[in-house]
């Protein structure tokens, strides 16, 4: 799992001041080599979107109720018939093996010691039956639409034996957006993803008129009809990865799917996209309350947890944090930062009066 960038030495103990998720995201630095820091803490174009997805959560603030009987709270939710102990899973994030020799071994390890659900990525460094061992949370399995659909449907079939419960399928990036940090540092990928065939693609012949975007790149980008396909293939839940448009949420759910994820790709795909947080009510108004909404991008605190739930996020991911905690302390720093983040989602339900989750709605928030 090794990769051409040296894994800079993990911490064994947490440390006194180590109380947050920008702490973590200010420490994490000392602990990745910087072009590996660039890749992982960068976004894309002017990173508007990537400053949006937290800068939009000062927008709300939380009504402290009082004198309410909490003595039977507690934060087990339902999401897709499955029962998670606590709304806060984490993302699906590429080539952790960047930051950590064992990479999305440890990370599982981590979300496991805290009962957190995961979503393992396609391009994760390990693969995906080794992972799924180092977990008994609920596990769903990410999923990128190949050239091939014999080696898409080679995933679908190895997920679903490998004990993965749904498919999130994600489709904002057939394309990488550009990212200007990572350019800048010199970054390349050196690590290749263990569960995918690396037999070289045949190149795209294009005539002088072709444009090597659309004629080239896009050529083989997944459409409605890929999805169609895939829904027919397998028993499985599926979720729909980077969504901002309510009209594309509502044509997943007309296609048969579950639900969505309301994500820019952690402002990593396209810039100028608006916040997360800022397109979830509208998406959420749109499919209803059946239908599984979960929220991507920007959460840094139990309390953005909370916000996210509260304008209708059945549940939350987490991406970047996971990778500054795993670069900094492996599955310990995992862990305990989920910990953090549920202690402070924890803390906020009791200061607000909410004993479930059901009882987080919009009337729990004040907006400027």
């Amino acid at each position: 799992m090794s990769s051409n960038y040296p894994i800079y030495p993990k911490l064994s103990a947490i440390p006194n001041d180590l109380l947050t998720l920008n702490d973590y995201a200010e420490m994490a630095v000392q602990f990745m080599p910087p072009e590996v820091f660039e890749y992982v803490d960068s976004g894309a174009g002017e990173e508007l979107t990537l400053h949006g997805n937290h800068a939009v959560f000062e927008d709300y603030q939380v009504y402290n109720r009082v004198l309410t009987d909490l003595t039977h709270a507690h934060t087990y939710t339902k999401l897709l018939g499955q029962t998670f102990r606590h709304p806060i899973l984490l993302a699906p994030v590429a080539h952790q093996g960047l930051v950590h020799e064992q990479a999305e071994l440890a990370t599982a390890q981590g979300a496991d010691a805290v009962d957190a659900g995961l979503v393992l990525s396609t391009l994760a460094t390990a693969n995906l039956e080794a992972v799924a061992e180092q977990t008994a949370s609920p596990k769903w399995f990410q999923l990128y639409f190949q050239t091939d659909r014999a080696d898409t449907l080679a995933l679908v079939r190895r997920a679903e034996d490998a004990g993965y419960t749904a498919l999130v399928v994600t489709v904002d990036v057939p394309i990488n957006g550009l990212r200007y940090r990572v350019q800048r540092a010199g970054f390349t990928l050196p690590l290749t993803a263990q569960d995918l065939d690396q037999t070289a693609a045949k190149p795209i012949e294009l005539s002088a008129d072709d444009s090597v975007i659309f004629q080239g790149m896009m050529r083989t980008a997944p459409q409605w009809r890929d999805l169609d396909w895939l829904r027919r293939q397998t028993s499985l839940p599926i979720l729909l990865k980077g969504v901002s448009h309510p009209d594309d949420a509502q044509r997943a759910l007309d296609s048969g799917l579950q639900g969505v994820v309301v994500s820019n790709h952690g402002g990593r795909g396209l810039d100028r996209v608006p916040a997360s947080l800022a397109l979830l009510p509208a998406i959420r108004n749109t499919l209803g309350d059946d239908a599984t909404v979960l929220l991507d991008g920007g959460i840094r605190s139990g309390a953005d947890v909370f916000i996210s739930l509260a304008l209708g996020a059945d549940a939350v991911l987490i991406g970047r944090p996971q990778i500054y905690a795993l670069a900094i302390a492996g599955a310990l720093g995992v862990a305990h930062m989920l910990k953090l983040l549920r202690n402070e989602f924890e803390l906020t339900m009791a200061l607000t009066g909410c004993a479930g989750i059901e009882d987080i709605t919009p009337s729990s928030l004040f907006r400027h």
